[in-house]
């Protein structure tokens, strides 16, 4: 086990008009830490995590693990084990001869592999398998396979690449379940990439949020969706994303559909001489209101029922669309005219328009 770090790392891609798919990465992964790389397809996640497995070349910087600087390391030389999206199986090797090929290779006795097979057999619910081919396993069977092949090099560190991008729903949400309780029994540092916000929030001890090549915001899951550090990274995290609009600033706070918010003195002398901001609130954070009631009123044009919720989609006026969560027993028509209003003032977060970063997120009413 060991911390992994990168220090100032970058990846550049030649060609007419150079490209940074990573830029200027300083992120620390501590010892034993499980930290999830999230973004938009393109946004250099696996490129990063590439650049720890040197599959990738680092171009400036450089990137640590344990002690040591690995930049020009050969991947069998850092003493990490990697888990594809595809899962890499040999097809002509058994279950057991797949998860023991690596250490075969390092010349470990017939016995010594077999035991660390079996340990690690145990661990993924394996052992009736064992002697199967992968054409005889199911997509999740295959994928624990090949976590049991990472498992039995006994690595410093765990780098996996969207490893359950392949399973249907359901088995995606049983087997990150698995992989996030087995991290934590074997406590191996691991660097999880995917594309899926809800993966990386019910996964990752920490979340590093990367947008173009540039880490946006690195915190728990928690400080993630309650203080986005600016709109990308309000908008990317949480399902639904955060209502985010545009809206005139005043010493008496902003106004939606007639509708005014006041804001904390600290937020106004924050926002300094703008004259208006970008202020987000998620849709958990408003309700339905009766006539007569704070709030604005809104035209709804969706309404997406799911079960015990239901998600409100609608027309605030002046092309500002909001989402409302309400209860699913309940949800008013398409068409209707609502009144929504804030949960609490302490749920609202204000943005500067140009920097995009959070000035602050309001807390009590003045």
């Amino acid at each position: 086990m060991a911390e992994v770090v990168y220090a100032g790392a970058s990846r550049i891609y030649s060609g007419s008009t150079p490209v940074k798919a990573v830029d200027q990465l300083d992120l620390s992964i501590a010892d034993g830490e499980f930290l999830v790389l999230v973004g938009p397809s393109g946004s250099g996640k696996s490129t990063a995590l590439r650049m720890v497995a040197g599959l990738e070349d680092v171009d400036e910087g450089e990137i640590r693990i344990g002690d040591r600087a690995v930049t020009d390391l050969p991947p069998k030389d850092r003493d990490i084990a990697m888990v594809f999206q595809s899962y890499a199986l040999y097809p002509h090797m058994s279950v057991a001869e797949n998860m023991g090929f690596a250490l075969k290779l390092r010349g470990m006795s017939k016995e010594k592999v077999r035991a660390k097979v079996d340990e690690a057999a145990a661990m993924l619910d394996l052992t009736k398998y064992l002697d199967r081919k992968p054409k005889a396993l199911s997509g999740g069977q295959r994928q624990r396979v090949a976590m049991g092949r990472a498992i039995v090099r006994e690595p410093s560190v765990f780098l996996m690449d969207e490893p359950l991008s392949n399973l249907d729903a359901k088995l995606r949400v049983e087997t990150r379940a698995n992989i996030a309780a087995l991290q934590r029994r074997l406590s191996t540092t691991t660097i999880y990439v995917t594309h899926d916000q809800v993966e990386a929030m019910t996964m990752g001890d920490r979340v590093a949020v990367l947008k173009d090549g540039l880490l946006q915001q690195c915190a728990s899951p928690r400080e993630l969706y309650d203080r986005p550090a600016n709109t990308f990274v309000a908008g990317f995290i949480g399902s639904p994303a955060m209502n985010l609009a545009k809206l005139p600033l005043s010493e008496a706070g902003v106004t939606l559909g007639g509708f005014t918010v006041p804001l904390d003195r600290d937020v106004l002398a924050r926002a300094g001489e703008l004259s208006e901001v970008v202020v987000g609130v998620r849709p958990e954070s408003l309700r339905l209101v009766g006539d007569g009631e704070d709030g604005f009123d809104l035209v709804v044009e969706l309404v997406e029922e799911l079960g015990a919720d239901a998600y409100v989609h609608g027309n605030a006026g002046e092309g500002q669309r909001i989402v409302v969560r309400v209860d699913g027993r309940t949800p008013p028509r398409l068409g209707e005219k609502v009144r929504v209003g804030l949960r609490e003032l302490g749920e609202l977060h204000v943005f500067d328009p140009q920097s995009t970063k959070s000035i602050a997120q309001s807390s009590q009413p003045q």
